[in-house]
């Protein structure tokens, strides 16, 4: 059984954005039906609904930045009631039995964990995103929204909040050395990077912006960098070698692996968590050299993803958006993709009564 809600979908990767009516399963005894009040937009979206990374299942409703309120749970649902503020992020189920789950990291799932979109889902239907007024979700793969934060700045933090605290909060962003902050500096200050410096100045530490230029000095201060430095000024790379503890790159770009390497103290860590299409090339020489570690990450597991936004919420810090209604969507990814939206957008999913189904 299962009900029909609007949502954005796409009928192909050059197709527009239209509203059509989708179908959401009624939910099973452990699922918990939101009611959407705002889904951010993530570059993740653009990618896939545009066939970046491979081919999409078409036709197709992204949106993996979730925010609402319970309207129904199954009838076994303890954890979650009527009217309580949740949030739904890149994942809405997982096999819940093999060791990465079993340690709380659902998002390295070896027995086959399910995306928010795009995704085989158990049963066998695809799974379809938060661009919607609803979501059915399993009752373990939902947090907590803190009172303290709106639903228009935490949706962004399901994704993009949790995606840059996992690194920052595994590789001791906060921890100091020889008595002194740790020295973290942040690649990039776009969606990613801007939350990236929030969560790390709130964890302590001494935030560097590396940036291609001074451009954004001023924001990047206003939200807790100490300085910033442009990378393509003259002698950059050996005037400060050896500098920085941490580095997190956040951009989706090619970079020169070991000149960011040798930007690294002894044992530093390089952090990726910014994916570019192509390879990157590396010469593990710029790794051996001063031990160094060079690290991926990939979002965060539930529980750390509720410990992000309780921490986010204790420290003031939310995701710098604007707000758009359903009809703005195609426009707004054309903004993000050519660099014009400081910071992250986020659709007023209210605005899905405004507009007839199969138009925008």
């Amino acid at each position: 059984m299962s009900f029909t809600v609007k949502a954005l979908q796409k009928t192909g990767p050059d197709q527009p954005f239209r509203i059509a009516e989708i179908e959401r399963r009624d939910p099973r005894p452990d699922d918990v039906v939101i009611d959407i009040k705002a889904a951010g937009i993530c570059h993740s979206d653009i990618h896939t609904i545009r066939n970046e990374w491979g081919e999409a299942h078409f036709p197709l409703t992204v949106g993996h930045e979730i925010a609402g309120v319970v309207s129904a749970v199954g009838s076994d649902v303890t954890a979650w009631k009527v009217g309580d503020r949740v949030g739904v992020g890149c994942l809405v189920d997982s096999c819940g039995s093999c060791e990465a789950c079993r340690s709380d990291q659902e998002q390295e799932c070896t027995g086959g964990n399910v995306g928010t979109y795009n995704a085989t889902d158990v049963d066998g239907t695809i799974t379809q995103g938060g661009y919607a007024e609803k979501v059915v979700v399993k009752d373990r793969m939902v947090c907590r929204i803190p009172d303290a934060l709106d639903f228009d700045v935490a949706a962004p933090l399901l994704c993009a909040g949790i995606t840059t605290y996992a690194p920052l909060a595994r590789w001791g962003a906060g921890e100091s050395v020889d008595g002194r902050p740790k020295k973290v500096a942040v690649l990039g200050l776009g969606g990613l990077g801007h939350m990236g410096v929030q969560i790390a100045a709130a964890m302590g530490a001494d935030v560097t912006v590396l940036s291609r230029s001074r451009k954004k000095e001023q924001l990047a201060i206003d939200l807790g960098a100490n300085r910033v430095l442009a990378t393509t000024e003259d002698g950059f790379f050996a005037e400060h070698r050896g500098e920085f503890d941490l580095i997190l790159n956040t951009i989706s770009a090619d970079i020169e692996v070991d000149a960011y390497l040798g930007l690294l103290a002894p044992r530093g860590v390089l952090a990726v968590v910014g994916l570019p299409p192509e390879k990157q090339s590396i010469g593990f020489g710029a790794l051996i050299g001063g031990s160094k570690v060079l690290a991926g990450s990939n979002i965060g597991g539930i529980k750390e993803t509720q410990e992000m936004l309780d921490f986010c919420a204790e420290h003031g810090i939310a995701a710098q958006i604007e707000t758009i209604g359903v009809s703005e969507v195609d426009a707004a990814y054309d903004r993000v993709v050519s660099g014009e939206v400081f910071f992250r957008v986020v659709i007023d999913t209210a605005t899905f009564a405004e507009v007839d189904a199969a138009a925008v």
